[in-house]
């Protein structure tokens, strides 16, 4: 049956997903992807996301039971493999289609739902869904990824990553031959003017650099080693695509969807190859490395020709 609601007083004009979110205590975005699924009617009337509610209308939510957003859901993760087991601190090799915890809108699996289930045990510091949790890799990004097992180990590689002193290694294929073949890229980023879910060069964005170099120029693409000084959400590709050099496969910075076909591509070719720091307890320079994943390398291949 569906669960009726009438729309209070102070709820009056306001956005749906806002008004929703408010009314089941859920995220906006969990409210808005409800709302997107045409789960509920406002009078008899399916109501949109950006849609008003109106004082004392009757809403009808016919959705299915909704947990928490922030739960860690404990399940083994396909292709989550470890890179290094310390007992301070594990390195996994995230395979694309992975968060790195769990967060409002994200359903999927996560690495630390997938540490849970293989029995590791990791720091509790920080909130509860991101324990252990000292950076992240996007979804759509695969590579090494280092987490906490004890609390020690928290404060000083939170602290590490906070203060540069860690080594992130990424390697990318972007679009055509950068120019000059290596350099810098320095420029501020900050959330598109015109799309929430995307980044840009913006004049008063967060400063971002980015250091890079060509090894490897295909015609249509290159294969770039990059290194993060600063560690901003879609750095790399926004700072490319601002050069007119998108990562292939990356639709959503520019990418050509041709050379995505022809590469085999349903995602950016970005890939966090080398991760360095300080061992947490020791001091020892610690050093990681990420082999490339299968839909990366037959890429690779592609432009080689082989």
């Amino acid at each position: 049956m569906p669960e009726r609601h009438t729309v209070p007083e102070e709820l009056a004009g306001a956005r749906a997903d806002a008004g929703l979110a408010a009314l089941l205590g859920l995220s906006r975005s969990a409210a808005a992807q409800i709302l997107s699924s045409g789960h509920v009617h406002m009078d008899g009337k399916p109501l949109g996301k950006s849609d008003r509610l109106s004082v004392g209308a009757e809403l009808d939510i016919d959705a299915p039971e909704q947990r928490d957003p922030l739960e860690v859901v404990v399940e083994h993760v396909d292709g989550l493999e470890i890179l290094l087991d310390d007992e301070d601190f594990v390195v996994v090799d995230k395979p694309v289609g992975v968060a790195a915890h769990p967060s409002p809108g994200w359903v999927g699996p996560t690495v630390v739902g997938g540490l849970a289930a293989d029995g590791f045990r990791i720091s509790t510091s920080g909130a509860p869904e991101r324990a252990g949790i000292v950076h992240r890799l996007d979804v759509g990004t695969s590579g090494a990824m280092v987490v906490a097992k004890t609390e020690h180990a928290y404060t000083v590689l939170k602290r590490a990553f906070k203060e540069r002193t860690v080594e992130k290694v990424y390697h990318a294929v972007v679009q055509g031959l950068p120019d000059p073949l290596e350099g810098t890229i320095d420029a501020p980023i900050g959330r598109h003017p015109g799309y929430d879910w995307r980044f840009a060069v913006v004049e008063d964005g967060r400063d971002s650099v980015t250091h890079y170099e060509v090894l490897e120029a295909f015609g249509r693409a290159s294969l770039v080693e990059v290194h993060l000084e600063t560690g901003r959400t879609h750095q790399i590709r926004v700072h490319f695509s601002a050069l007119h050099h998108p990562c292939a496969g990356d639709l959503t910075y520019g990418a050509d969807p041709r050379l995505a076909a022809d590469l085999g591509l349903t995602r950016q070719w970005l890939h966090a190859h080398r991760l360095g720091f300080a061992h947490p307890r020791t001091g020892e320079w610690v050093e990681v490395t990420s082999p490339y994943p299968a839909d990366l390398q037959f890429a690779i291949d592609a432009l080689r020709g082989n």
